[in-house]
């Protein structure tokens, strides 16, 4: 019976060590295997396991016994994976030896990055990478990690690679000969230089913009573009590539993304003046750009714990932004719908990307670079707000200035009207005052006009008065005014004047006005005369008024005395009567 039992128990421990032996025989044939031979090294996306590990210390010999995932070379695990390890096979089933280059493209925002090579179960080389101490690695290039072996013809080896990093786990995995390794270093930041290139050149246009229009919305999208700008850079790794900046210093940068939303909500707020316009969504904005700032503060002094809210207050924040702007739009905010447009193709490639961080949707270039796409089309569409608004003020501009001309202008002659012209006399006169320079002023006064409205029709009247509007302007200079008082009666203030030059110049359009002709072929002969009456200006009174009324006294003179002469108040016999003879 006893030696049943020991026969028993001696099969059972064979059995045993058998099945042990199977298992781990299993485990290492189970690990994915990728094989090359004599052609060109190019693999992209090849079959790899991973292991999201419950510690960061871990050593090797624990990492192996862990229970490992089958995926493919790229992969995103969310924000919940901080140390993940994943694990390959290559064999050189090729006749010579082949050199192999394992890229690491996103190892620059990473904590640190580990290589393990294992041949036969042995490790043979071991490369731990602190991005801290990134610059001063042979291994970091640029932003990228290579770990550079060769396979003797017939040799296979497993790598084990470790990525920890700071919150969210997304990278891939590239393996290549020496010819495409370089060109992989050389070709990788070209679209991530365009998009930032494009969002500078956005901000040094928008920056220009601003010196001419001074608008607050100007500044609060110049800062949005260089924010988005800066975490295109940083996530992309352009900041790593070309400045070196790498692990706590570049973790730093993605305050940024923070600081991109809360020029947004700015943006917003100028760009619809919701304060005056839209009180309720304007509360809505200001209460989203409180969190943001708060989260933003935090960051300062932690970055890590900032940015693990970070995803779900840049999800808040696209939600309440799209129904703000929707609200605006049905409000009837003509601006509105380009904000949508542009904030939802953010939104759209935002989401696709947040499911790629968070392991949702699969490796590709837009999942994977969506944020800056979303940012790139979003910029774009606010440069065409800015734009859009800026021609929407000029119109408003010209529409305030044809104003302003309309209700300073007589509408017929084009010429000042009695409001204006009472305004900038008494700006001459305080001018004149302080200068110590004469002025004078003439008043016109197209003699029997109702005998030409009723003879040749008010439209032949209208037409003289314009002629005669032309021939004043011309003979007046820039700083002069000249104004219509209403009907056929004219005012003109002529400073640096004197009163003997006044009535020169009156005398010369009085007979400068005999050659206007405006009447039609078939009527009767029209002759146009004008009496005018000349003034000076006394510098010691307070307003312009005493200097009309000696002009108008000195005009009535010359009607007295038969029209079609010029007057100049305060002469001998109290007038100087200029006739012409006919």
């Amino acid at each position: 019976m006893n030696a049943l039992l020991r026969q028993l128990s001696w099969v059972s421990i064979c059995l045993l060590s058998f099945l042990l032996l199977a298992t781990a025989t299993s485990a290492r044939a189970a690990i994915p295997t990728s094989k090359i031979g004599a052609e060109p090294i190019r693999l992209e996306s090849f079959p790899i396991e991973y292991t999201v590990a419950p510690r960061t210390d871990m050593s090797l010999s624990e990492v192996r016994t862990l229970s490992y995932t089958p995926y493919e070379s790229r992969l995103a695990l969310g924000t919940e994976a901080k140390s993940v390890w994943v694990r390959f096979r290559i064999e050189n089933t090729g006749s010579e030896a082949r050199r192999l280059f394992i890229h690491f493209p996103e190892a620059y925002h990473n904590r640190a990055v580990e290589f393990y090579e294992l041949r036969e179960g042995v490790v043979h080389e071991r490369v731990k990478i602190e991005l801290n101490d990134a610059e001063q690695h042979p291994k970091m290039i640029r932003e990228q990690a290579v770990y550079d072996t060769t396979l003797a013809a017939g040799q296979s080896a497993t790598f084990y690679v470790h990525s920890w990093s700071y919150s969210h786990q997304w990278f891939a995995l590239n393996v290549y000969d020496e010819q495409h390794s370089r060109d992989a270093l050389a070709g990788t930041m070209l679209d991530i230089a365009l998009m930032v290139g494009i969002l500078l050149a956005l901000f040094i246009f928008n920056f220009l913009l601003y010196f001419s229009s001074r608008s607050v919305e100007n500044v609060y999208y110049a800062l949005y573009l260089i924010s988005g700008a800066t975490w295109i850079a940083l996530s992309y790794g352009l900041l790593s590539n070309m400045l070196g900046l790498f692990g706590d210093i570049a973790l730093q940068f993605h305050l940024s993304l923070m600081a991109m939303a809360m020029f947004l909500v700015l943006f917003m707020i100028a760009i619809f003046d919701t304060k005056r316009s839209f009180p309720i969504e304007h509360k809505i904005l200001v209460a989203l750009l409180a969190v943001i700032v708060a989260d933003f503060i935090y960051g300062i002094f932690d970055i890590v714990a900032a940015l693990s809210y970070a995803s779900s207050i840049a999800a808040i924040m696209i939600v309440i932004t799209l129904s703000v702007g929707l609200s605006i739009w049905r409000k009837g905010h003509p601006l509105a719908i380009y904000f949508l447009l542009g904030h939802s193709f953010f939104f759209i490639f935002n989401a696709l990307a947040v499911l790629y961080y968070k392991s949702i949707l699969d490796f590709s270039y837009i999942t994977k670079h969506g944020v800056g796409i979303g940012i790139m089309l979003e910029a774009l569409m606010l440069a065409f707000i800015v734009a859009y608004r800026i021609k929407m003020l000029e119109q408003v501009k010209a529409s305030q200035e044809q104003l302003r001309i309309e209700a300073q202008t007589d509408s017929l002659t084009g010429l000042y009207n009695r409001r204006y012209f009472h305004r900038r006399a008494n700006e001459l006169l305080e001018k004149a005052k302080a200068q110590g320079v004469e002025m004078a002023v003439l008043a016109v006064d197209l003699d029997d006009f109702k005998q030409v409205n009723d003879a040749h029709g008010h439209h032949v009247g209208d037409r003289v008065l314009i002629e005669l509007a032309k021939l004043l302007t011309a003979s007046c200079r820039s700083h002069d005014i000249v104004a219509r008082f209403g009907g056929e009666e004219f005012m003109i203030l002529l400073y640096r004047t004197s009163l003997n030059s006044a009535e020169a110049i009156a005398e010369t359009l009085r007979r400068q006005v005999h050659d206007i002709n405006v009447a039609e072929p078939s009527s009767q002969a029209l002759r146009v005369t004008v009496s005018v009456g000349v003034a000076g200006v006394d510098l010691n009174v307070s307003s312009i008024e005493l200097a009309l009324h000696d002009a108008d006294t000195a005009l009535y003179q010359a009607k007295g005395n038969g029209r079609d002469c010029v007057c100049v108040y305060g002469e001998a016999s109290d007038v100087s009567l200029s006739r012409e003879t006919n």
